[in-house]
């Protein structure tokens, strides 16, 4: 399985590494001495990343993708493959926050929210699926949410879209284990990062309760990084980096009543404000 390719460390693919999350996990490969693909739509972000994992150890090179298009993402592989013979992880990360009750988003908002934190995943995977296959080895890591397994209410474009994300990595971790190649997808619940800079919405309210939420989470995108670096080798299927975020997934998986119940009383909240 080791080749002449691997002599200068793992080479990982992170779409969505111009900041946040991509940025972090960018930089806990380069600690590795990984060699980084980082693909983007900011390219300032981008030359940033490949700075700080230059003077962390790692090396390699970004190019700007954006993951709506298929197109660009085929030529994010085709370059993959050109210089540096392939790749051993494709970190699917790139996403955007959205919020608001159904019926205040459009089908503008749901088509937006679906076509990055979704079909990017799909279409990142059929990008490098075929590369991987060829290979007969390497991994493939999709950045969901707890939101896909929690369903809060105000942000259920969001939700459907990381469900997605959960769905498509249980179906390929059982297609793609018999070639070699291992999937893992990882819940996050909030945590500090800059997520909202992209927020879209009609709920300018749930963007400030998004805001609180990320401010008090206890873990940043370091700790959540660290976290999908260490579980992911460890061959955790569903990595699920908070504490509270397991606990939930547990009282979900023993009683979803209860967790549905809760879900209801905090739509009720939530429309309270409005309702005066």
């Amino acid at each position: 399985m080791q080749s002449n390719m691997h002599t200068g460390g793992q080479r990982i693919v992170v779409t969505g590494a111009g900041s946040g999350l991509g940025r972090e996990l960018a930089l806990r490969y380069a600690r590795e001495g990984a060699r980084l693909v980082l693909a983007d739509i900011q390219e300032a972000g981008l030359r940033e990343t490949l700075e700080m994992v230059e003077a962390a150890g790692g090396k390699g090179f970004w190019q700007r993708c954006d993951v709506r298009d298929f197109s660009q993402l085929a030529a994010l592989a085709q370059s993959c493959d050109e210089r540096m013979g392939g790749i051993d992880v494709l970190i699917n990360n790139a996403g955007v926050a959205s919020g608001g009750f159904f019926w205040d988003l459009t089908l503008e908002d749901w088509e937006w929210q679906i076509s990055i934190n979704l079909m990017g995943v799909v279409k990142g995977c059929k990008a490098f699926v075929p590369m991987l296959m060829k290979q007969k080895q390497g991994r493939i890591i999709n950045i969901g949410s707890m939101a896909a397994l929690m369903q809060a209410p105000g942000m259920s474009n969001y939700n459907v879209a990381k469900a997605g994300v959960v769905a498509l990595s249980e179906s390929l971790m059982a297609e793609l284990h018999p070639m070699g190649i291992k999937v893992n997808v990882v819940c996050p619940s909030f945590f500090q990062t800059n997520l909202l800079d992209s927020f879209r919405g009609p709920d300018q309210a749930a963007k400030q309760q998004v805001a609180k939420l990320l401010e008090s989470s206890p873990i940043s995108a370091a700790d959540v990084a660290d976290v999908v670096y260490r579980e992911s080798e460890a061959d955790i299927f569903m990595i699920l980096p908070h504490e509270a975020g397991r606990v939930a997934w547990a009282a979900k998986q023993a009683n979803p009543q209860v967790i549905y119940d809760e879900m209801i009383r905090l739509a009720g909240k939530k429309l309270e404000p409005s309702a005066g």
